[in-house]
């Protein structure tokens, strides 16, 4: 906890473009509820503590803040009585006893947040390369090939193998002719609503409870709409895992109990996904009882491999960056370097010459000024991509040419993204550089505008364009149950 609650500090810090402050909300429905089988756990119990009540709940939000500690940037937390929850979030379930209110965070777009590492890698180090979509084919034992997207083959001679395939590094692992067995993973789902009732009462806090089977629950605002997660279900397959209708029911279910006050049903869902967490494999009974901490098993070189191959095991985001110059600082000794700098304090991507809270508003007005954008748009921009949004701004030119009639995206973003963040597949933008799928806000116009603008800087032709075309929408029906946004009412204005 002290490692994750120190980086979750920094992330803040390095990242507020895409990392803000999260006030939780913690309902209680007892007093001591719990603390006989987190006293058995501590012991070696194989069986998760259920009902928590709120003299556990409270030891713990102390022991967080304490740990929180370094590099604060919280708010310490607080307890809240009975009446005082009914009448800030009156929905709850009137049987709670008390809440707990303290501070997390979270990341508006996740998958920006990676591709400004990766870029910023290759930024300070021209020659550093990154593929995407790039397999490992089989290896010797001293060359390893790497085909990348276009079917191009990298023969490479290393020093040293770093897997960080998450949930498929033992089938990598099998690849470069190593049978392990590292990953023992469990399967999180989770549904996005379009719910303004909800979104209202959530007021930007996030609710994270205790599902009537003693599982952790969360609901909170994530652009706009209702993220509900997360199951925690023992599986393997990453490529197979989808959010299926058992999860759905569990879902609903689970926040008709925890806010009678609202309804909820199956049309409300504009969106669903699953993952794989990469755990380390575990003969513990409770998912929820394998460990979420990290690890760098080395499997050294032998008389039919050449190099050593490290494996990161387990992780989250919270502790990414610490995992991360752990195992730099390894490597390097290995190979008889030194650390040039560190990244503790190294801002990320768009958060590069990120104005202070204080000075937002200025910095708006100067890019108003410089290109005629509204206030409005600049500040969307920033939320999106940091102080890069000035890049963006520059190709609109006070004009942006949005997708459809009630897109939020521009045919100059789609532009700036072709350019600069390693697109492969249309997929990419619609699901990883934009929010417009998670978000319910992808209609077939925008897509067919996307594929239109993509095929002319990507040079994709026809059958090319069917392809991608197809793959998507394979992708966004069956394993995303996208809700498609219709466009035949403008809910927006084409300039705020």
């Amino acid at each position: 906890m002290a490692q994750s609650t120190r980086e979750r500090n920094l992330l803040l810090k390095n990242a507020p473009h895409l990392v803000t402050k999260l006030p939780t909300v913690i309902p209680i429905f007892s007093w001591w509820k719990g603390v006989p089988a987190a006293i058995r756990t501590l012991f070696g119990s194989t069986t998760a503590p259920r009902n928590r009540g709120a003299v556990l709940i409270k030891i713990g939000l102390m022991l967080y803040d304490m740990y929180g500690s370094r590099h604060r940037v919280m708010p310490r937390h607080a307890m809240w009585s009975r009446t005082s929850t009914l009448s800030t979030i009156p929905p709850l379930n009137r049987k709670i006893v008390a809440a707990g209110l303290y501070y997390d965070a979270k990341v508006s777009h996740p998958e920006r947040l990676v591709l400004e590492l990766v870029t910023d890698g290759l930024a300070f180090e021209p020659t550093a390369r990154a593929f995407n979509y790039a397999s490992v084919e089989a290896t010797d034992g001293k060359t390893l090939r790497i085909r990348d997207a276009n079917g191009v083959l990298h023969a490479l001679k290393p020093r040293i193998v770093v897997n960080a395939a998450g949930p498929w590094i033992d089938a990598v692992n099998a690849t470069l002719g190593v049978d392990t067995q590292l990953i023992g993973g469990t399967k999180g789902s989770h549904i996005l609503l379009d719910h303004p009732d909800l979104i209202r009462a959530l007021d930007g806090r996030m609710i994270y409870f205790e599902a009537d089977d003693g599982r952790i629950c969360l609901v909170f605002d994530y652009l706009g709409r209702a993220l509900v997660g997360s199951t925690d279900i023992v599986a393997d397959d990453p490529d197979a895992v989808r959010c299926d209708d058992e999860e759905i029911d569990y879902f609903l279910n689970s926040l008709r109990l925890l806010l009678p006050g609202l309804s909820f049903n199956r049309e409300q869902i504009v969106y669903v996904y699953s993952g794989i967490r990469p755990l380390p494999r575990s003969d513990k009974t409770a998912p929820g009882l394998i460990s979420r901490d990290h690890s760098a098993p080395i499997l050294e070189q032998d008389h039919g491999r050449d190099w050593p191959i490290v494996s990161l095991v387990g992780g989250k985001w919270t502790t990414f960056r610490g995992f991360a110059e752990e195992v730099a600082d390894m490597l390097l000794a290995r190979l008889g370097r030194k650390r040039k700098t560190s990244t503790e304090t190294m801002r990320i991507g768009g958060a590069r010459d990120f104005p202070p809270d204080a000075m937002i508003n200025d910095w708006v007005r100067r890019q108003t000024s410089r290109t005629g954008a509204t206030q409005d748009r600049v500040r969307e921009l920033l939320g999106r991509y940091g102080t890069r949004a000035e890049e963006v701004l520059s190709l609109e030119a006070a004009q942006p040419h949005y997708l459809d009639a009630t897109s939020r995206h521009s045919a100059e973003e789609i532009e700036f993204i072709l350019s600069h963040e390693l697109i492969v597949h249309l997929d990419d933008i619609v699901l990883r550089r934009t929010s417009l799928a998670v978000t319910g806000s992808l209609s077939v116009e925008a897509l067919d505008k996307i594929l239109e603008i993509s095929a002319h800087a990507l040079g994709w032709d026809a059958p090319r364009q069917a392809f991608e075309r197809a793959r998507v929408t394979e992708m966004l029906n069956a394993k995303h149950r996208l809700r498609w946004a219709e466009t035949a009412v403008r809910k927006v204005p084409a300039h705020p």
